[in-house]
């Protein structure tokens, strides 16, 4: 048994794509849209859109149909196409406090100005299969619509507590303002004020911008929640259950979750003069905020406050959101546990750069294999363990790339064989 170098390149590469491209659609009952993705795995969508770095809902959809419902290489193909585009403007500061709210809980109050809005949400419902969505069909979805539209036009009643909202410019009513736990707070002087954000001359800082600037440990706080908001689901998760189940030394109160949309809005962009005009409202996009209450410490002047928790990410996406939470009061504490780390968890819930060092394992390692087993070899010999090594293939020498020696070929004839009885007995066996 030998060595021979492996041929094929651009050819086999290629058919490997053809390949991909025909198990995605040899099974189809029907085309799967984009625009089906879109709305439909909304949920989805929204994480695509969140750790790809870019608010683009059909883009999303669309890298989750190339790569088959992969969440991580779907988020690869987004940031890869953000890394691609102009930036042409930059918005001005977003206010959640603005938000369109969708969904808004407090877990620490029951009763809190504005009422809690459950919103669209499963947290209250059981985890059984809904079998009858096998025979769904467009009628039975605008049944329900119809009816849900009907039931939800009735009036309802204002909570006493809200303020009765303005009216825009043609008199109709608009959404209410809800006002902010976390800014109640403070006015009350039971929380901790938010850090960061603002110059001491009242000025906008400029945050640090993880896209464009070399990332340096300690990273600045807006880098860090830069990194957390495009962090992967999942990694973020199990750190946050990390340090709540005792490896670390946070575990808070939901003050505030709330979901909706949010305006956005970029200075006039022929305001040469500095003087700040009107700015130009373009869009909204859909947010969900966290802010978490954490147990209280002590000021300079030792009064006792409750310490923030902060999270923030594109559509909705609650479970990130509050680990994200989690993870950014974490990371203000002292300890050794890997959720009070900064440099272990911001460069390992990054989605792109983990699965792709990870994945890498399956590109060619024929050298440092080599060089691994030439190493075993020389210490089995110099331990007098030479008869335990004459079974490990010797490498090939002066043979040109792509010609095979007949002990090649006999060996690779052998190696063919066993892998296709292997085969068969696992297909068997399956």
């Amino acid at each position: 048994m030998a060595y021979t170098a492996v041929t094929g390149g651009k050819e086999a590469i290629a058919e490997a794509e053809k390949l991909t491209e025909f198990f995605r659609l040899k099974d189809a009952q029907a085309i799967l849209t984009v625009g089906m993705i879109e709305t439909q795995l909304r949920l989805l969508v929204d994480r695509v859109m969140g750790e790809g770095g870019l608010y683009a809902p059909g883009y999303a959809a669309l890298a989750l149909k190339q790569a088959e419902g992969d969440p991580a290489e779907a988020a690869f193909l987004l940031r890869a196409y953000r890394s691609t585009l102009p930036r042409n403007h930059v918005s001005t500061v977003i206010d959640p406090a603005d938000m369109r709210v969708l969904r808004r809980i407090s877990s620490s109050f029951r009763d809190m100005p504005g009422g809690q809005v459950l919103g669209p949400t499963r947290d209250y419902t059981h985890r059984l299969l809904k079998f009858a969505l096998r025979e769904e069909t467009m009628d039975d979805a605008e049944s329900f619509l119809g009816k849900y539209r009907e039931e939800t036009s009735l009036p309802r009643e204002r909570p006493a507590d809200l303020a009765e909202p303005a009216t825009d410019r043609e008199g109709r009513a608009a959404l209410p303002a809800f006002p902010k736990i976390a800014d109640l707070l403070r006015k009350q002087g039971f929380m901790k004020a938010a850090e960061g954000g603002r110059a001491e001359e009242g000025r906008e800082e400029e945050p640090f911008d993880i896209t464009r600037q070399k990332l340096i440990f300690p990273v600045p706080r807006s880098g860090r929640l830069q990194m957390l908001a495009r962090g992967e689901t999942g990694a973020m998760t199990a750190l946050a259950y990390s340090s709540m189940r005792g490896y670390g030394a946070v575990h808070p109160t939901i003050g505030e979750l709330r979901v909706g949309y949010v305006p956005v809005a970029v200075p006039y962009p022929l305001d040469e003069g500095g003087a700040r005009g009107e700015p130009l409202y373009i869009g909204e996009i859909l947010l969900t905020e966290v802010e978490t209450i954490h147990p209280f410490t002590q000021n300079a002047s030792g009064e006792a406050l409750f310490v923030p928790g902060y999270g923030l990410c594109f559509g909705q996406n609650e479970v990130k959101a509050i680990s994200m939470a989690i993870l950014e009061r974490s990371l203000e504490t002292s300890g050794t546990a890997p959720a009070q780390d900064e440099e272990f968890v911001l460069l390992h819930i990054d989605s792109v750069e983990s699965n792709g060092f990870v994945s890498h394992l399956k590109l060619p390692h024929y050298i440092t294999f080599q060089s691994s087993l030439d190493r075993i070899r020389r210490a089995q010999r110099a331990a007098g363990g030479k008869e335990a090594g004459e079974g490990a293939p010797e490498p090939q020498t002066g043979t040109p790339v792509g010609v095979k020696t007949e002990t090649a070929t006999a060996a690779a004839g052998k190696t063919a064989e066993a892998d296709k009885e292997a085969l068969t007995h696992g297909s068997r066996a399956d």
